[in-house]
């Protein structure tokens, strides 16, 4: 067996035969690793997270999720994954706990397993006195936790968060973080896309940084310090991309 949860080989996406959003991309992330995949706004990182997921398909290449081709098993990869999108996919009209609950009904959880890890979830990201108010009236914030909560509610091996803490205040982001690193014990792999660079410092095992679709630098928070001679990962940013993460492109 695989000691990569994820492993891109010769990945290509092409949009139009005009835009090349990924280009020949290759990357393996290890099981039970927090793995910061960082780039500018445009640099391919969500088509790479869609291609991961299933939510698009290849233009060339290979693409292996826990061990599974995502083009011909699908539906194992499936089984394996959580989602936490940039986007909240949360139904408004619906409280925050029966949200958790379409959502862990839908990977068939059973009832025990579903109310005691929601239980557990809610308390974990401080949404107790809010779980049973409609989401319509929630923060940006709880919206993100609420967000993190239906990604994990099934407990799956590997994790894709995908700006998890926009629009939470420095106490929630502090939380999420906490929580993020509870899955490292748990030894689930983890690929976490931010903004937030420090966040990506604090929380990873190793760092990708993706530009025009290319890899472009690879390695520990600390490898990449050293080789770029940068104080931290935002200085290695600008030096290697000439941009500030948040400029975009």
């Amino acid at each position: 067996m695989t000691d990569n949860a994820i492993s891109i080989k010769n990945l290509v996406k092409n949009f139009d035969d005009e835009v090349t959003a990924v280009d020949n991309l290759n990357l393996e992330v290890k099981k039970g690793e927090t793995f910061g995949f960082l780039g500018p706004n445009g640099a391919g990182k969500t088509t790479t997270i869609n291609i991961l997921c299933g939510l698009l398909k290849p233009t060339s290449g290979t693409v292996c999720v826990g061990g599974y081709d995502v083009t011909k098993n699908l539906k194992k990869v499936k089984e394996l994954i959580g989602v936490c999108p940039q986007e909240a996919a949360v139904f408004k009209y619906l409280s925050g706990r029966e949200n958790i609950e379409l959502f862990g009904n839908l990977h068939k959880m059973s009832k025990k397993d579903l109310k005691e890890r929601a239980d557990m979830l809610i308390e974990k990201m401080n949404l107790t006195k809010a779980s049973n108010r409609k989401a319509k009236g929630y923060s940006g914030g709880m919206i993100r936790s609420l967000n993190l909560i239906i990604a994990l509610i099934n407990s799956p091996d590997i994790a894709f968060l995908d700006e998890p803490t926009v629009g939470q205040d420095a106490r929630a982001r502090r939380e999420t973080w906490k929580f993020i690193g509870d899955l490292k014990t748990q030894n689930k792999t983890t690929i976490l896309t931010t903004h937030y660079i420090e966040e990506a410092e604090a929380l990873s095992d190793r760092v990708g940084i993706i530009d025009f679709g290319k890899l472009i630098a690879l390695g520990t928070p600390k490898e990449l310090r050293e080789k770029y001679n940068a104080k931290n990962l935002e200085d290695v940013f600008l030096k290697i991309t000439g941009r500030r993460i948040l400029e975009g492109i």
